[in-house]
């Protein structure tokens, strides 16, 4: 709506993960570091955390798109609410390979022959498992004993772990010790600081064809970054709206009034109203 009212080529700050819009902030340029570094062991786990919404999944996206298809085969699961036996569905239909009503023995045979057909076609097989607090610690277990399939000189799979805080939890049960020695790298990506909080709002601005309409004022930056605590999809979600009532409102300009009035009606929104007090 407000993308055609300020000249803009596309939704600046659209949720939907797109790599097209990635920022390299330093913890992002980080963790991207840390994921072709995993791509160029060709073996074992890395381990991606952060909180929700710091844009684990962009980076994902992000590497995807500098990949080489005729050398990659990557797959991806996104839905981690899985037992031990689910895990290696989800693993098989992430790679396109048949899994309805097989068990576990045929699950296995079949992600064996699979990895090796890619091997022998010179190409490396990669899962990214996003979400992986949800995994049981079984299903983790699983996704380890994957890693097993090799010939003698390299690994058939290699898999990279993204998930909430909490996943380093797990990682660091007593249960969990043949799979962290089989992690290669590990890094948390946490929050922007308030200069990269700008940048970050200006880059996607300017990706989507920003002219300086509207402006942002020192202070509304300073006011968002303090709201969203330079967590990138609080950003979007408070920037979206700051934009549709600075185009309902025919506004060129945003400081820190208008930050504050946005950020006003978000928490209105998301607080209970009180209770009735029945009548006498």
């Amino acid at each position: 709506m407000y993308e055609s009212y300020y000249g803009l080529d596309a939704n600046p700050f659209q949720l939907k993960p797109d790599p097209h819009f990635f920022f390299g902030s330093k913890g992002h340029k980080r963790a991207m570091a840390y994921l072709e570094y995993g791509l160029s062991r060709e073996e074992g786990f890395i381990v991606i955390t952060g909180e929700v919404g710091a844009g684990k999944t962009t980076l994902v996206r992000n590497l995807f798109r500098k990949l080489e298809s005729g050398t990659v085969r990557a797959a991806q699961i996104v839905n981690t609410h899985l037992d031990e036996d689910d895990i290696l569905r989800a693993v098989a239909a992430a790679f396109g390979l048949p899994f309805e009503n097989a068990g576990k023995a045929t699950m296995l045979n079949r992600l064996e022959i699979f990895l090796r057909q890619c091997g022998q076609h010179g190409k490396r097989a990669l899962l990214v498992v996003d979400e992986a607090q949800n995994l049981s610690p079984r299903a983790v277990e699983e996704l380890r004993m994957l890693s097993n399939f090799q010939t003698s000189d390299k690994c058939l799979l290699q898999t990279f772990l993204l998930g909430q805080p909490e996943f380093r939890k797990t990682l660091l049960s007593p249960d969990m010790e043949q799979l962290r020695q089989r992690v290669i790298a590990s890094c948390h990506l946490g929050p922007m600081d308030c200069a990269e909080t700008r940048s970050y709002i200006e880059h996607r601005l300017h990706t989507a064809g920003w002219r300086g309409d509207p402006s942002l004022h020192a202070e509304a930056y300073g006011a968002i970054h303090e709201f969203s605590g330079g967590i990138p999809r609080r950003i979007n979600t408070l920037c979206d709206r700051l934009f549709l009532m600075g185009c309902l409102e025919e506004l060129h300009a945003f400081g820190k009034a208008e930050v504050d009035e946005v950020i006003a009606d978000i928490r209105q929104e998301f607080t209970l109203p009180p209770p009735l007090v029945p009548q006498n």
